[in-house]
């Protein structure tokens, strides 16, 4: 079994922290891009419901298939 020292204790929690910090940045450009993406769902979502408005309210003449 190996024994640590304080110094090598010590760069372990060190390398632990960043670690974890990186994670975090992580995290929060993940949160970031999740936003991103709802808004653009969002917008597309609210575009799609206007298209199909206008198709109801001018129709192109055209039939659907079935």
């Amino acid at each position: 079994m190996r024994r640590y020292t304080k110094a090598d204790l010590e760069q372990i929690v060190y390398t632990q922290l960043q670690n974890l910090d990186a994670m975090h940045d992580l995290l929060r450009i993940m949160k970031v891009q999740n936003e991103l993406l709802e808004n653009a769902n969002k917008k597309l979502s609210d575009e799609i419901s206007e298209f199909k408005d206008k198709q109801v309210r001018y129709p192109t003449g055209k039939k659907s298939r079935s």
